[in-house]
């Protein structure tokens, strides 16, 4: 089974892009994140016309999430529970059947935080505490989950082409890097992380100052596995090419296969 994340920074300017790309990687099951679109809106025919399912947690102008994926899902859940006053559409769960069982497989797109100094930052740390709460009840059912999105968290320097530039930025604040250690140290392996060591991985590519020609990248798109799921994962893929297309994302598909 293969399970992509991918912020696709408008679903609609960009779906020529999402159905090639569809196409080529032949993913299982898609978490998308910034859909930037009602669900209404939502380019559904042509996706559906290429053999998948589609479910939406939408949003006017901005955020959403979507899972796209072979199978119907057996049940969907839309928005990350612990605040009922919080409207940004920023997660989608689906739980989906297997020849080993189910798995659930979440869509997520963690806030940016960014000014610091305003409501967003506090925002964004409160919605890593909720999600982290969240975790620990999933993680009880002892099922393979993978938390999959864009987590706006630099975990480590090295994941950063130029870590000083990113020293202001909510992204890589100590409070947003030991929010995500919380959640990971909960019994989550990371994907990516666990399958290389290397430095100049990146999953983001500013569309300013040839930040994609440059290399100058960060990685904070992300796959969390349960150990469940970690026990079949196969590999771990960033599929970086994606981001030298014509009206790319500034983020690229990263994927991961479990031996489900």
């Amino acid at each position: 089974m293969k399970i992509a994340t991918w912020n696709i920074n408008g679903v609609k300017a960009r779906i020529e892009n999402l159905q090639h790309w569809l196409k080529e990687s032949d993913p299982d099951i898609v978490c998308l994140q910034e859909i930037k679109s009602v669900d209404e809106q939502f380019p559904r025919l042509e996706i559906e016309a290429l053999g998948y399912h589609v479910e939406t947690h939408g949003q006017k102008g901005f955020n959403g999430v979507a899972l796209i994926s072979r199978k119907s899902p057996d049940e969907v859940n839309r928005g990350l529970p612990g605040d009922d006053s919080d409207e940004q559409a920023r997660f989608i769960e689906g739980v989906y059947s297997t020849g080993k069982g189910v798995v659930r497989v979440v869509s997520l797109y963690l806030p940016n935080g960014n000014p610091i100094e305003t409501e967003k930052f506090p925002y964004k740390l409160g919605w890593m505490q909720r999600l982290e709460n969240w975790a620990k009840e999933r993680l009880a059912l002892e099922e393979p989950l993978v938390l999959a999105g864009d987590y706006n968290v630099i975990p480590e320097p090295q994941d950063a082409r130029n870590p000083k530039a990113w020293r202001g930025d909510a992204l890589f604040q100590p409070e947003s890097r030991q929010a995500f250690r919380r959640l990971k140290n909960l019994g989550f392996t990371e994907a990516v992380r666990a399958t290389t060591d290397d430095e100049g991985v990146y999953t983001f590519w500013d569309y300013q100052a040839g930040a994609w020609q440059k290399n100058n990248g960060i990685r904070i798109d992300h796959l969390l596995l349960s150990p469940e799921a970690a026990n079949h994962l196969v590999a771990a893929n960033i599929e970086k090419h994606v981001r030298g297309w014509e009206k790319p994302s500034d983020h690229v598909p990263v994927a991961i296969t479990l031996a489900l």
